[in-house]
């Protein structure tokens, strides 16, 4: 396998952010860049990788970026890939978020994103549909998400609830396929447990700053590790967890507002919890999405590179796809619950609801998420 400068991989990244929509589905293309035109790392690594990153929290196709990097160059390699990719969906949320904060009030800006809020609830309404087909195939997991969507919606918060249905899980759920042999590969480059000792420190020296430069400023450091920390099963895991600390536990934001900065989530290409962008510069500006942004990352590459070494035992492990599976259940009540939380605080009327109706039916035949947002922005600045 090659072994490919830092700007280089931080290059390739940066292209493929530009365009990085859909979340998950950019694993395919950061596969055909990585393995099959520059051959960083071979087909049974890049299979091992998927493996262990849907296991640990965080956002798949960032965490499939930092480990292709990692393959090639160690810590150094993981990094240069996770910002190349991360960088242009936060440059862009910046941006939306200073136009948000600044021109709501006009009227033709108020009324796109009203319809944007209709499509952020059929956005969850198609996720949890989506979720619910694939994971709810028992009785026990049908039990266990209506306990996390009730809890969640009787305002409880949503971390105890996904540990303890996660810990349930490895009692109740059957094992799932994928404990097969796994192909012998090299080993991952560099030291990565070292790097996720030196990463782990970069962490609680920028949270040390974050304390000198303002409490808040920490205590929203602090939120976003927090958040990513039990974002298993990818980054929607992340929007019930947000709804609860942003608008419920601290006020920083309306429900509203909230959901506004979903739908500019997934206007930007990245994951949805770029999301924690729009929150940060919500409480504190330009210097608060660079410090949720940061936190709410970092514990996710953490994770990737103590995890790389013990890949192949992780991904056979039954309590680790149990534990996942868990997750991904309560994913499922949890959405259902946030989904039923924003069709109660939108106000409906004819026009709002051909709108929000217009856009599930087009997400559930298939049309590009990014197309029915812009369609339901245009459409509502010129009904609403």
């Amino acid at each position: 396998m090659t072994r490919p400068p830092l700007f280089r991989i931080f290059a390739r990244f940066l292209r493929l952010g530009l365009t990085a929509f859909g979340g998950p589905a950019m694993v395919p293309y950061i596969r055909a860049m990585a393995v099959d035109r520059e051959g960083w790392l071979g087909e049974d690594a890049f299979r091992l990788g998927m493996g262990v990153c849907q296991l640990i929290p965080g956002a798949t196709a960032m965490q499939m970026a930092a480990y292709v990097g990692l393959r090639a160059r160690g810590g150094p390699g993981a990094l240069a890939a996770y910002l190349g990719f991360g960088l242009p969906a936060f440059l862009l949320m910046a941006g939306l978020s200073e136009f948000y904060f600044s021109a709501h009030g006009t009227p033709a800006v108020a009324a796109a994103f009203g319809g944007l809020q209709l499509v952020v609830i059929a956005l969850i309404l198609h996720a949890a549909i989506n979720f619910a087909r694939r994971y709810l195939d028992t009785l026990a997991a049908k039990l266990l998400a209506s306990l996390a969507g009730i809890w969640l919606g009787l305002g409880g918060d949503p971390i105890p609830a996904l540990a303890a249905i996660c810990v349930l899980a490895l009692f109740v759920c059957r094992d799932e396929a994928g404990g097969a042999a796994v192909a012998e590969v090299p080993p991952v480059a560099g030291r990565p447990l070292l790097s996720a000792l030196v990463f782990l420190a970069g962490l609680l020296l920028f949270l040390g700053l974050l304390a000198l430069a303002s409490p808040k400023l920490l205590d929203l450091g602090a939120l976003m590790v927090k958040i990513d920390c039990f974002a298993y099963g990818g980054g929607y895991v992340s929007v019930p967890l947000m709804l609860h600390e942003v608008v419920e536990a601290r006020g920083w934001l309306t429900g509203a507002q909230f959901m506004d900065g979903i739908a500019l989530g997934q206007v930007t290409p990245g994951p949805i919890v770029m999301t924690g962008a729009f929150v940060g510069y919500a409480v504190a500006g330009l210097a608060g999405a660079v410090a949720a942004t940061v936190a709410v990352f970092s514990p996710s590459l953490i994770f990737l590179c103590a995890a790389a070494p013990f890949a192949d035992r992780l991904i056979r492990s039954p309590l680790a796809r149990r534990a996942l599976r868990g997750s991904l259940v309560s994913l499922v009540g949890l959405m259902a619950a946030v989904a039923a939380r924003f069709l109660v605080s939108v106000h409906w009327g004819p026009a709002e609801i051909a709108v929000g109706l217009a856009a599930f039916v087009a997400l559930r035949r298939g049309v590009d998420v990014l197309w029915v947002i812009l369609a339901g922005a245009a459409v509502s600045a010129l009904l609403l």
